[in-house]
């Protein structure tokens, strides 16, 4: 530290590279928190060479101030950038030498408008900003720098440690913003590495290298239970994964807003960012050769790297099928809306396919979440009658025992998955599931698409369709009135309980004026509200 406690330029740089060391540490342990369906390389060992590069870039300079070495590093850091989270993490340091122009050393304000710079030119860099990752780590790092910087903290070292708690505790509710951490039971692997790059600075001010060679830093634990999430597999609307395609372009007066414009049509996971002469590109494409052959009109490409993502899949579901809990049968079933999910993980189903109507999955995904299942013995339950064929497809592809439960709905297939009995062989299930199924009625309120003329019903595009076990037996102008007709038809004098899953169409309120006059006109029945979150359908009902 200066004399008046900032930070000069040697000081910065041999800071960035003591985190970078400290990184380096825990490396594998973020690779380990890799855990979703597509792996992108691994985060640890990205964000490491990434920062490698960066910290040698400045070894170029002697005797630099703080503003050579900030411009140092984003230009080190973007040429070496690996991976998603490279790229994202030399963004940052991008925003950090913009925010240190000119700059000979470092005070507080200087180190909070840094990290706020860094904050606002990572988000600008992506084109679809995920809550719940690195960028959210890193605006809360910048937002606490901020207010103890308003509430009168002074010191650099301080202010750092301040940013770094923040970012511990946002890193631990990582899992509350994005689905697929909490099923995985991990916080986001690119927050963790930011808040180690921080945690390695911190002692590297505090002037405890040596203390940083007997230690590692700590992977943090998210902060919600994961409950009986953990072994269970979600696999999202699927296709063909690609190719992870990475390279740096270099050339002159390059048009950054025009190559992403024209690359967003190539692929997604897109990153562009650099300046007119270097670009920094990462997607994810089923045509590499598209992409490339476009980009070498501009300029020259440079440290390609282009990686086989259904391979790296392959490997992922091998990974998940070793950290499963072994059972005698596993379920596997096809289920659209966060809600329902929710509904059929709660009751056992170890693999989840979205899908459903509109969105009916391929025999590919089915197969990979057979695969993927934690036993040799799998029941699919298809719950639409449009996926049943699709499913019986699997039972060829497979070297596993195969049976599917033909339900042709989402109530059909809850009752399918209440009649599972652990304790039963594979046979005796299946026999119990596909008896159980036929014991429940589903309601399915939806609009119509087009009108038409159906079972003797008029339908105007747009009014409300209601089926009775997939059959098509009312319309009208409201959902809920449509509901009250088919219900009112029928014998409920054997049935015990009605359970209403209101879909993304339905709001909270409705959803409760319906609980209530269905508890009034029926009050010998039990009736269950819940919120299924399914796309198009208004009202899925069991009535048991």
């Amino acid at each position: 530290m200066t004399q008046n406690g900032n930070i000069s330029g040697d000081q910065f740089r041999d800071m960035v590279a003591a985190a970078t060391d400290w990184l380096e540490k825990s490396s594998q342990d973020i690779d380990a928190l890799n855990v979703f369906p597509v792996p992108d390389g691994d985060t640890g060992t990205n964000m490491l060479l990434t920062m490698r590069s960066a910290v040698d870039e400045t070894f170029k300079y002697n005797e630099p101030n703080v503003s050579t070495v900030a411009l140092a590093i984003a230009k080190g850091a973007l040429m070496g950038a690996r991976g998603n989270s490279g790229v994202i993490l030399s963004q940052i340091w991008r925003g950090v030498s913009i925010a240190l122009k000119d700059k000979t050393d470092i005070c507080a304000s200087d180190w909070a408008a840094a990290m706020k710079q860094a904050s606002e030119t990572a988000y600008q860099g992506l084109n679809n900003p995920v809550e719940g990752t690195i960028l959210t780590v890193l605006r809360d790092v910048a937002t606490t720098s901020q207010q103890e910087l308003e509430n009168g903290v002074q010191s650099v070292s301080e202010l750092v440690e301040k940013g770094m708690n923040a970012a511990g505790e946002s890193v631990a509710n990582t899992p509350s913003l994005l689905p697929a951490l909490r099923e995985a039971g991990v916080v986001d692997a690119g927050g963790q590495g930011f808040y180690t790059i921080l945690e390695g600075a911190l002692h590297f001010l505090r002037g405890e290298i040596e203390d940083m060679q007997f230690r590692k830093s700590r992977v943090i634990t998210g902060n919600i239970p994961t409950g009986n999430l953990a072994g269970q597999y979600v696999v999202d609307d699927e296709e063909a994964f690609g190719y992870c395609t990475e390279f740096l372009l270099k050339g002159e007066n390059m048009d950054i807003d025009k190559i992403r414009e024209w690359l967003k049509k190539k692929g997604v996971s897109l990153i562009v960012v650099g300046d007119p002469t270097t670009v920094r590109v990462h997607i994810h494409t089923l045509k590499p050769g598209s992409v490339m052959n476009y980009v070498c009109d501009l300029g020259t490409m440079h440290k390609v790297s282009v990686r086989n993502m259904d391979e790296q899949h392959e490997d992922f579901l091998a990974l998940q099928k070793e950290r499963m809990p072994a059972v005698d049968t596993a379920i596997v079933a096809v289920v659209a809306g966060d809600g329902l999910k929710e509904v059929f993980k709660s009751l056992g189903a170890q693999s989840i396919i979205s899908g459903g109507q509109t969105i009916n999955p391929s025999t590919k995904d089915i197969l990979q979440a057979v695969e993927a299942a934690p036993s040799d013995k799998v029941i699919i339950l298809p719950n639409n009658k449009n996926i049943i064929l699709t499913a019986i497809q699997v039972e060829n592809l497979t070297k596993k025992k195969i049976k599917v439960i033909p339900s042709i709905t989402i109530p059909q297939g809850v009752a399918a998955l209440l009649a599972f009995d652990y304790e039963a062989d594979f046979e005796t299930n299946f026999n119990l599931m596909k008896e159980a199924k036929e014991n429940v009625k589903t309601i399915e309120i939806t609009r119509a698409v087009r009108s038409t003329k159906l079972n003797d019903l008029n339908i105007k595009k747009k009014q409300a369709i209601g089926l009775l076990d997939d059959e098509l037996c009312a319309v009208g102008d409201e959902p809920k009135a449509v509901l009250d007709e088919i219900i009112s038809k029928l014998d409920l004098s054997k049935s015990e309980v009605i359970t209403v899953y209101y879909g993304a169409d339905t709001t909270e309120d409705e959803a409760k004026i319906l609980e209530t006059e269905l508890i009034e006109k029926y009050p010998s029945l039990q009736v269950e509200m819940v919120n299924g979150g399914q796309p198009h359908y208004n009202y899925t009902v069991s009535i048991e």
